[in-house]
């Protein structure tokens, strides 16, 4: 599918302010609101409601958002590096870091690099704050994590030196609005159940990721190259036959998918992120060991083409549509169990993320946090309708050419999920069945 085939979504906007004034246990100062600001306020519930609900894109933008800047031009253009680095390197700052990758970052033809960590949820802070971080427990963690600066061995430490930090700094951040949005569609459905499925689970993953370009998976095998090269000086002839040498066209061939991420859903509660950057390096300074590190890449890259390359499929309108945000904002999405245990109040989303046409040395980076019942998280389908859900997703004969495409990779929610499954078996199931040994996407 092409991107002049695809529609641009304008998801609804919460702003923070207001986000804290629907979620706060404590009357707005100095006076109760009036009958006007209640009413506004009651609107954007709804309006909320609507947009995550059967009849809505199934996701929201959070605008707003104190301190979000800073921190995402912090960590978002550190994912770019660590992708790029050589391997010993890279081992040796994550686990400084205490972060770990779960991708196959062995892969010189992967798409994506993910950096991920599992941030708990802190203890006695206020809801209301607008500062969602444990500014005691970071700067202990940056003792343990990382060395004082006049110990820092090269300009490499010092470049990643507040890349643990930043990651919790943000990751918390970000669990506090999933909490606060819960929160919202608690009130609205009766009940406390979205919020505390998210407490009871007492974690949520955080990843930082980088959307690899086909320059950058041209950088890491030249890098191998020169690695084994070293390594085997007396059997260079032997190694090209073994692996030959790669130029730029055979290197961009691996990047021709017109797909960073195939199609899914995600299948915990909320799933949080940042708007992504871009990166479009300069050709000149690229082709280097480290891969690209050089100051114009510190500079964020605007969108080619105002959006942000995450696209949903909208099977009320039998349609897909590209998400446009402001880089500030927050982007919310539904997991399908939130879907689950709301009765379908919330509605999860069908989603990819694109590569851009004609753009094959842009890369993206974007940070996600995602956040899930416990493992023990019982799911019971007596109330929920679970053909109303595949009624409203991907069906190969309602919805033509595109429905049959997507009906052949995302494995329908019935054959994953049964009556008296746990989060921790339907997460099993569904990873079985996307990516498995016989999943639907195994070999994509």
């Amino acid at each position: 599918m092409e991107e002049e085939e695809v529609g641009i979504l304008e998801p609804y906007e919460l702003r923070f302010s207001d986000l804290m004034m629907l979620t706060s246990d404590k009357a707005p100062l100095p006076s109760l609101p009036s009958s006007d600001e209640i009413q506004r306020l009651e609107s954007i519930s709804r309006s909320v409601m609507e947009t995550l609900g059967p009849t809505g894109p199934g996701l929201i933008t959070i605008t707003g958002v104190p301190n979000a800047s800073r921190l995402r031009r912090t960590l978002l253009p550190l994912a770019r590096r660590l992708a790029l680095l050589n391997a010993s390197d890279r081992k040796r700052l994550l686990k400084e870091h205490g972060l770990g990758s779960d991708v196959p970052v062995k892969n010189l033809d992967r798409s994506v690099s993910s950096f991920a960590m599992q941030l708990r949820y802190m203890q006695g802070v206020d809801r209301t704050s607008s500062k969602a971080t444990d500014e005691g427990n970071d700067s202990q963690n940056k003792e343990q994590h990382c060395p004082p600066t006049e110990e820092l061995g090269d300009s490499q430490d010092i470049e990643f030196k507040d890349l643990g930090s930043s990651f919790k700094e943000l990751g918390f951040l970000m669990m506090e609005l999933g909490l606060c949005l819960a929160r919202i569609c608690d009130k609205a459905i009766g009940g406390q159940e979205l919020e505390q499925s998210l407490l009871e689970s007492c974690m949520a993953k955080g990843r930082l990721i980088h959307y690899h370009s086909s320059l950058d998976n041209l950088i890491l095998k030249e890098a191998e190259e020169r690695q084994q090269s070293t390594r085997r000086k007396s059997n260079q002839q032997s190694i090209r036959n073994e692996r030959p040498n790669t130029t730029g066209n055979e290197a961009r061939v691996s990047g021709n998918s017109n797909l960073w991420q195939q199609w899914h859903y995600d299948y915990g509660i909320f799933t949080v992120l940042t708007s992504p950057w871009f990166n479009f390096p300069c050709h000149k300074q690229t082709t280097r060991a480290n891969g690209c590190f050089c100051t114009s890449c510190e500079i964020e890259y605007p969108s080619p083409s105002g959006h942000t390359y995450l696209e949903i499929f909208d099977p009320n309108k039998n349609i897909v549509q590209m998400v446009k945000t402001s880089p500030e904002s927050f982007i919310l999405q539904v997991g399908e169990s939130a879907d689950i245990l709301s009765r379908r109040k919330l509605r999860a989303n069908l989603h990819s993320v694109r590569r851009p046409a004609k753009l094959e040395d842009l890369s993206r980076e974007t940070f996600v946090v995602f956040l899930q019942p416990a493992w023990s998280k019982t799911f019971y389908l007596s109330n929920y309708p679970i053909k109303s859900f595949e009624k409203t997703c991907v069906d190969e004969n309602d919805h033509g050419k595109l429905g049959q495409e997507l009906h052949k990779i995302v494995p329908p929610i019935s054959s994953r999920m049964k009556d008296g499954m746990t989060f921790a078996e339907f997460s099993r199931e569904t990873t079985k069945q996307y990516y498995g040994v016989s999943g639907l996407q195994s070999k994509r």
